[in-house]
């Protein structure tokens, strides 16, 4: 199972950016599409999750500034990010949970894309 994530980059704080995460394979049923980042000197942390059924959680950190939403048919979840702030610096990695045939349900990190905040 291989994650596509893109979307990263160097934006001014105040400003927007929009994260996407698609799941190459097909036949994959998904289960959960998330965002966590890490930031250095840190634990990775949560940032957002959405569940089967349209469910979403949220780091409280970001609560207001982002909204994740995926597009079922496609099996690509989007992190719309804005108001961004320095803090929000960190590598950010997509999380999937989920099965294809074959193999039961697992948890797929992918490969973290930068995300730097400037003042």
């Amino acid at each position: 199972v291989q994650l596509q994530a893109s979307g990263g980059g160097l934006v001014q704080a105040g400003g927007s950016l929009k994260l996407s995460c698609a799941v190459s394979t097909i036949m994959f049923t998904v289960n959960a599409m998330g965002w966590y980042r890490q930031a250095p000197g840190k634990q990775r942390e949560l940032v957002a999750r959405i569940v089967n059924g349209g469910g979403t959680t949220y780091a409280d950190s970001v609560k207001g500034r982002c909204t994740i939403s995926r597009d079922a048919a496609k099996n690509t979840a989007y992190l719309q990010m804005n108001s961004l702030k320095v803090e929000d610096t960190a590598v950010y990695y997509c999380n999937v949970v989920g099965a294809t045939e074959g193999i039961p349900r697992t948890e797929y990190w992918g490969q973290g894309t930068l995300v730097t905040i400037s003042s």
